[in-house]
């Protein structure tokens, strides 16, 4: 009969080399169903003693001691324990100091202020996604329509006295919102467990347990289940760069730098105040790759997008020279963490196919969303953080001058498609002074409005995937502020109600039409129309399809970004045909002015701009305008 060391053999092997991916099923606190204990079990290799204190023995050290165990683990087997009781570790450390230690593998925590894991028995939540499970499995999201809605659950819908909305209320009108809105995904702030409001969930104490703000664990099950029943696909903000020097949390675990490193040049970050990560520690790759899995595994997530990249992959970021360790080339990058994100991407990819694994990364680095065979880091998606910054100093420029600017807004199309990109306006770009994305916008009230939906419109006919933070669809005009709900109270304004019609519209728009995100890899899906024209700040360019029933789909996006209206505006096309217009972000339905085009125009064999085709077009102020492009049939029959 296998003895109780010896349980562990396998498990602790893979965990010590790194190579764990469930390494949540050994460690932390489990039921053991033939004896009706509770296992608990530790990482502490240099302490000098542990003890596993809680409800169930009055606090008393004395009561449990943990025995050694080989790789480094302390065990105890506690008879008295039952669900739902508050424990911690009481850590003799190495330096001779005693620590009340928060468990790292706890599937539940106390609610904040507290700190105290909790013996929690994740329950066999009765699942109905199987079908969604199935699709996402055979799903190739690079061709397929991605529009994002991030969201801060604690401030997203609040009750009357200020407190938070559990998942299961955000759940019950959050599935119908998005539903109503078209987004395809929502992703989620961090919601693993930390003592700390307003860091947001990015400085993480607890890195298996759901945050008990909002409810239970199969509170969130039911959430993310109810996403799933409406074809909603979840990502969750997750941080594996960093982690806070709280005294119940991972720094100086036994009494040494266990999960960072112990030189302060390599194990912190005084810019942000917390804890790096020892990324070259197998143990620690075995705890951050498990921890993501243990999400996937056990609440069915969709996707995770890594907060701060840049931060894990150089050594000096952040940091001036003589404040980091060069790596053993004498280089700036972090070579361990560079492997541990191709672990990651490679391990949860595999068991995973069809999940999001989204990097927000600032720099040039190269090979973001290739493969690790080719080099890659092995992200499916990246943020453009460059067509975001771009962009939006564009939006902010008076419209007279913004012909010195015209810059700002074709540049990302000459690297569009080096990565697989997503266009991120996030919680980030509308905090701290920044002002919100509407009140980014230069002009009168009328014009900053007018300015968003021809903002919107032209991003969501750019290459890449969409991604926009909660109250961004209703134009929210006030800065976020973590602390209240949004104000969704301007509903009742027309300018807001109509803002929020539009972005609906537009989600539905993107998620009709093929050309809009077919092909987003190569020059096969995009053709410049306009692209020089900075006097007028005219922007157009066609979008392009894969055939599809024998027919490729062919779209013109044109923007004018300045309040005058442009009449027989002249554009070069590639052949003669049809144009019609489809959508029009200056509709009155939208809060616009009305100002339309023929219900068709005719593409004549007049050439332009070296063209052999063109065609003359009323462009709105401040307005996207999208047209059907139909070709001459004779054009259709040459093509083919």
């Amino acid at each position: 009969m296998m003895t109780k060391k010896e349980l562990f053999q396998d498990d602790v092997f893979l965990f010590n080399t790194g190579e764990a991916q469930r390494a949540y099923l050994m460690m932390g606190c489990h039921k053991v169903e033939e004896t009706g204990e509770y296992r608990f079990c530790v990482w502490a290799p240099n302490a000098k003693g542990v003890s596993v204190v809680g409800e169930f023995n009055d606090w008393d050290p004395d009561k449990n001691p943990m025995e050694p165990h080989e790789g480094g683990l302390f065990v105890a087997y506690v008879k008295e324990a039952k669900h739902g009781d508050m424990y911690k570790y009481l850590i003799h450390g190495y330096d001779g100091q005693d620590y009340y230690k928060a468990d790292p593998f706890a599937f539940y925590s106390e609610l904040r202020p507290g700190t105290a894991s909790r013996v929690y028995d994740l329950a066999d939540y009765d699942w109905t996604d199987e079908k969604f499970l199935k699709k996402r499995a055979r799903t190739n999201l690079q061709r397929r329509p991605v529009s994002i809605y991030e969201m801060h659950l604690g401030s997203w819908r609040q009750h009357e006295d200020g407190s938070f909305f559990t998942y299961r209320e955000t759940a019950d009108e959050l599935v119908p919102y998005l539903k109503k809105m078209g987004f395809t995904h929502v992703e989620v702030m961090p919601l693993t467990e930390h003592p700390f409001d307003g860091s947001w969930g990015y400085q993480v104490t607890g890195y298996y347990s759901i945050t008990s703000r909002y409810g239970t664990p199969e509170d969130f099950m039911y959430m993310v289940d109810k996403l799933h029943e409406a074809g909603i696909g979840v990502i969750l903000d997750w941080v594996p760069a960093h982690f806070p020097r709280d005294a119940h949390g991972l720094r100086r675990f036994d009494g040494t730098a266990l999960f960072e490193h112990e030189n302060p040049m390599q194990g912190e970050m005084p810019q942000w105040g917390t804890m790096l990560f020892n990324y070259g520690r197998p143990e620690v790759q075995s705890f951050l790759v498990s921890s993501a899995m243990f999400f996937m595994d056990v609440y069915h997530i969709d996707g995770m997008r890594i907060d701060a990249v840049s931060s894990m992959l150089y050594l000096n970021f952040c940091k001036e020279d003589g404040q980091y360790v060069p790596n053993k080339y004498g280089g700036t990058e972090n070579l361990e963490a560079i492997a541990f994100l191709k672990k990651l991407n490679s391990v949860l990819l595999t068991n995973y196919p069809g999940i999001m694994m989204i990097a927000e990364e600032s720099s040039a680095y190269p090979l973001v969303t290739k493969p690790p065979y080719d080099g890659g880091l092995g992200f499916t998606f990246k943020w453009d953080m460059g067509f975001m910054n771009d962009s939006l100093k564009y939006m902010e420029t008076d419209h007279l001058f913004r012909k010195y600017k015209h810059n700002n807004l074709t540049f990302s199309m000459q690297y569009a498609f080096s990565e697989n990109y997503i266009l991120p306006f996030s919680h980030d770009e509308v905090v701290h002074g920044k002002h919100s994305m509407v009140d980014k916008m230069f002009g009168d009230y009328w014009q900053k409005f007018a300015s968003l939906r021809a903002f919107y419109g032209y991003i969501f006919a750019h290459p890449g995937k969409k991604h926009l933070f909660m109250g961004d669809e209703f134009a929210q005009f006030i800065e976020w502020n973590f602390a209240k709900e949004l104000d969704w109270f301007l509903l009742d304004y027309d300018s807001h109600r109509t803002m929020q019609t539009y972005m609906k519209k537009l989600n539905a728009f993107y998620q009709k039409h093929r050309a809009f995100y077919d092909i987003e890899d190569s020059w096969e899906g995009f053709d410049w129309i306009t692209v020089d024209d900075k006097d007028n700040s005219v922007i157009a360019f066609m979008r392009i399809s894969t055939p599809w029933r024998g027919k490729v789909q062919k779209i013109v996006s044109v923007t004018n970004f300045t309040p005058v209206v442009h009449y027989d505006y002249k554009i070069a096309m590639p052949t003669t045909g049809v144009l019609r217009e489809i959508l029009n972000s200056d509709d009155p339905s939208f809060g616009g002015s009305g100002v339309k085009n023929l219900p068709e125009i005719e593409v004549t064999a007049d050439p332009f701009h070296g063209r052999e085709a063109s065609a003359s077009i009323t462009l709105p102020p401040l307005a996207t305008v999208y047209f059907m492009f139909d070709e001459d049939q004779t054009n259709r029959k040459q093509g083919d």
